[in-house]
């Protein structure tokens, strides 16, 4: 039976608990405005470019970190309204911006040309280039743009977070997580980078990568954020980054199968785009290793052949599909979603939280772990 700590659930129609994402989505428009008057202080090309940067973070995005962040907060004591609420609202919601410099960093590196229907920042620049007929290459002009708004992104995350009006109490509990979280994302891009390059298809290689570019700073640190500004026991913390991380890596298994079988008019990028980029996830490694394993290894091949090619089109991406189904990987990894899942829940169950708040955690890990996009 789950524990319930004495918290009384807020249902005013005003408070952040009605709409986590939406009031996140306000907080972020409210710091682009306050920023308004120094971008444009620099000079108006530098304001454009910040527009940019305001259209991707605020036109899209499903707000999967800072709303984990605030049922941390909520699990932990914190208001669901009032002063300290908004206060922490306005500091979670800076995990956006972490994203938005996630996002534009990893397009970059992988040469994608599309992110949520549109056309990716590097790309945008680059046309702006070639449209105005500047010096220099497009590409490399698309490619330092996309460095140096991802660098404003990452900038702003801090800013944001450290000027909310967060205690300073609540601020030194929050370093731990906050720093780690930061760390990690990078460390987990670095891994990607390198095996991708490498050529390393393990599982252990996919999952390692799993582990900290997407579950550390997607679930389980924004969990932990949360929890540390609201003064948590260590006992909650623990259970909520056990929880978070094997929600986080389910995420992200659900995003290898969209990656290579989910509708591009859904989920926004090209169909196989991650077999085009060459991406060494769990799905490619089980494929492979389970070729081998049955001594089918032109399918082996085949699927090595996909990776990282630029060509690929959508005959070859059926065929990669194809193979995978038939070699039991997408099995695999569904099942894994599936244990990943339900072991992360029987561990929502027995944390020291609130039952609205396991509610809401728990529908959150079904939604994650099962959406079309």
């Amino acid at each position: 039976m789950m524990r319930v700590m004495a918290l009384q659930q807020v249902v005013d129609e005003n408070a952040v608990d009605t709409d986590p994402a939406g009031h996140v989505t306000r907080a972020l428009a409210d710091y682009f405005e306050s920023r308004r008057s120094q971008v444009a202080e620099i000079g108006s090309d530098f304001a454009a470019a910040i527009e940019v940067l305001r259209e991707f973070v605020l036109g899209g995005g499903k707000r999967v970190r800072p709303t984990f962040a605030w049922w941390g907060w909520r699990g932990a004591g914190g208001a669901g309204d009032g002063p300290a609420a908004r206060t922490a609202l306005r500091a979670l919601s800076a995990l956006e911006l972490l994203q938005a410099s996630a996002l534009i960093h990893d397009d970059l590196m992988d040469s994608s040309a599309v992110r949520r229907g549109a056309p990716t920042v590097h790309v945008r620049f680059a046309r702006e280039h070639r449209d105005l007929g500047w010096h220099g290459t497009p590409e490399q002009f698309g490619l330092a743009a996309a460095v140096l708004l991802g660098d404003v992104a990452l900038a702003w995350t801090d800013d944001m977070f450290l000027s909310a009006g967060l205690p300073a109490a609540a601020l030194a509990r929050a370093a731990q997580p906050w720093q780690a979280m930061r760390v990690e994302v990078l460390a987990g891009q670095f891994i990607d980078v390198r095996t991708q390059a490498s050529g390393d298809e393990s599982a252990e290689a996919a999952l390692r990568i799993d582990r900290f570019k997407t579950a550390a700073y997607t679930v389980e640190r924004p969990l932990h954020l949360g929890a540390a500004l609201a003064g948590a026991s260590a006992e909650l913390i623990s259970a909520y980054r056990a929880f978070g991380a094997e929600v986080g890596i389910a995420f992200q298994l659900r995003d290898d199968l969209l990656g290579v079988f989910g509708d591009p008019a859904v989920t926004g990028k090209p169909a196989g785009d991650d077999l085009r980029e060459g991406k060494r996830t769990l799905l490619v490694a089980l494929g492979i290793e389970h070729a081998e394993r049955d001594g089918r290894y032109g399918d082996a091949e085949l699927l090595r052949a996909c990776l990282g090619r630029d060509g690929l089109g959508a005959d070859d991406v059926d065929k990669a599909r194809d193979v995978l189904v038939g070699l039991g990987a997408v099995d695999a990894v569904e099942q894994r979603i599936t244990e990943l899942t339900a072991s992360a829940l029987r561990t929502l169950r027995g944390a020291p939280i609130p039952e609205f708040v396991a509610d809401r955690l728990a529908e959150l890990t079904v939604t994650a772990t099962t959406r079309h996009r």
